[in-house]
């Protein structure tokens, strides 16, 4: 080996080749390659952790859009499906998602882990299996609720206007420890307050002796028989294009955890899809948003950004798609790609974002028997293609979900709600919500966003319609496992941090089972 165990490295930096033979090489440092990554080194194994992302330390965020999503998302905060009609925000860095998320923390509900079972096989994991791995991620990312009295405006929006209208309604739980309530989750957390991955697990792992590149993205799997004999990285200067150094991990286990775009264009570019369905069943969680406008200061950009939530429409049923309610930070970038409307228009609802309330609705999508989700491939050039087509329950639930947001707003006391259309629904009270059944539910009329997502990997009993077992490993590979969330055989209904997290903890002791 050509480095000290116990270290961050950055690849940029490297001058001359690596040739590395760990135990175990973890491919993504997210909430489930981290996971990994601590609690195999903290067993004695020697773990090696590839990242294409940048490590950011807290001294180096700047709570500035415009340096953010080009250093810590992918494709620069632009990525998109193929049709460009759901903007998917997918963080990049040391940490993964979890240095630009929201904070907020669901475990996974226990009517999900059912569906999993009865329709997939998916065995031994359930609501008592999962557990203390839920109990030991919140202890060590000090995962608590956040009370009502310390969420902002925009939040309370959503609480006060589902209370009024009967609706549940509950506080979230979020990773943080002496929060400041800047509101900058999304461009990283300047005081180090939010208990990202790289200031808690990849830390841990670093102590018991892992090493971490930065800068390290992979480009191949080296096969051998039923084995992965090497990872192929190639070393990334400090504006992600690509140096003449390569990093090659040669090691007796390997967890993808590159996350569910990343890790099912691993396996393709490798050549690793003997059953087609690598990619497959990728889910979103399509979301749709409503900007409400006060009379009263709202300062959608200070506080925190996610702190109050409604299930109250998570089991619709009928053959109909669920969907639930949250709360978004409104900031200049985000709003002004969000927003609806051209010119003078936007300009002037730019003008009133202090008075602004932005709510999102978000689509609980694969839980339909005839809903096969997106897809993951690759073009012609090499670059990772995503496909998603908007079905027609799905368009069904955003527009519902749009006058639930808009119903919402109003019950706090908004003077008027615009939708997230190119030629917006202006509404100025509850009469007006009809006029959301008249607008264009169609692709690239309407803003749609994505920030989870989920499967392309999907776990199952049947090795012909999945990728990986009940155990998370490969099926047609014996040393490599998958722990992110591209193994979830639906989306959740729930932000997945939490469940990526519990899932890679779980699924860590039967990794280590097989060294």
């Amino acid at each position: 080996m050509t480095d000290t165990p116990g270290r961050f490295l950055d690849s940029a930096a490297l001058k001359k080749d690596v040739d590395d033979r760990p135990d175990v090489c973890v491919v993504g440092s997210g909430p489930g390659g981290a996971v990994v990554a601590a609690r195999l080194a903290a067993r004695g194994l020697r773990v090696t952790v590839l990242e294409e992302g940048g490590r950011f330390p807290p001294d180096q965020m700047k709570m500035d859009e415009s340096w953010a999503y080009p250093a810590m998302y992918q494709d620069r905060g632009m990525r998109a499906t193929a049709d460009l009609a759901i903007t998917v925000l997918q963080g990049r860095g040391v940490g993964g998602g979890t240095l630009i998320n929201w904070t907020t923390s669901f475990r996974t509900p226990p009517r999900v882990l059912r569906h999993w079972a009865q329709a997939f096989g998916v065995s031994g994991l359930d609501e008592k299996a999962l557990e203390p791995h839920f109990d030991a991620v919140e202890r060590r990312l000090s995962i608590a609720p956040w009370p009502v009295e310390a969420a902002n405006e925009n939040n309370k929006v959503l609480w006060d206007g589902a209370g009024k209208l009967g609706w549940a309604r509950e506080t979230t739980r979020r990773n943080v420890t002496g929060c400041q309530s800047l509101g900058f989750c999304g461009t990283g957390c300047p005081v180090g307050a939010k208990n990202s991955l790289d200031l808690t697990y990849l830390d841990d792992a670093v102590k018991a002796g892992a090493k971490v590149y930065a800068r390290a993205r992979v480009v191949r799997l080296e096969k051998a028989g039923r084995r992965i004999a090497a990872v192929h990285a190639v070393a990334l200067d400090a504006n992600f294009r690509p140096t003449a150094r390569k990093v090659v991990v040669r090691p007796r286990l390997v967890v993808l955890a590159a996350g569910a775009i990343g890790t099912p264009e691993i396996l393709l570019r490798s050549g690793y899809d003997p059953n087609g369905k690598v990619g497959r069943r990728t889910f979103l969680h399509p979301v749709v948003g409503s900007a409400g406008f006060f009379s009263r200061p709202i300062l959608p950009f200070y506080g925190a950004p996610q702190s109050v939530a409604s299930h109250h429409f998570s089991e619709r049923g009928g053959g109909k798609v669920s969907f639930f309610l949250e709360a978004a930070p409104v900031h200049p970038v985000l709003a002004a790609t969000s927003f609806g409307g051209f010119g003078a228009d936007q300009q002037e609802q730019m003008a009133r974002m202090a008075s602004a309330s932005a709510l999102i609705a978000l689509a609980v999508d694969g839980f339909l028997p005839e809903e096969k989700g997106g897809t993951v491939s690759l073009r012609t050039d090499g670059r990772v293609r995503l496909d998603y087509e908007i079905r027609p329950e799905i368009w069904e639930a955003l527009r519902e979900g749009s006058k639930a947001l808009a119903r919402v707003q109003f019950a706090a006391g908004a003077t008027e709600v615009r939708s997230f259309h190119e030629d917006p629904v202006v509404m100025r009270g509850e009469a007006d919500v009809a006029l959301l059944d008249k607008a264009r539910w169609e692709p690239n009329r309407v803003a749609v966003f994505s920030a989870h997502p989920m499967g392309g990997c999907p776990m199952g009993r049947d090795p012909e319609k999945s990728v990986v077992d009940s155990r998370l490993k490969v099926h047609w590979l014996d040393n490599v496992w998958i722990a992110d969330g591209s193994v979830f055989p639906t989306s959740l209904g729930v932000n997945p941090m939490e469940s990526i997290l519990g899932v890679a903890h779980w699924a860590a002791d039967h990794i280590a089972g097989a060294t």
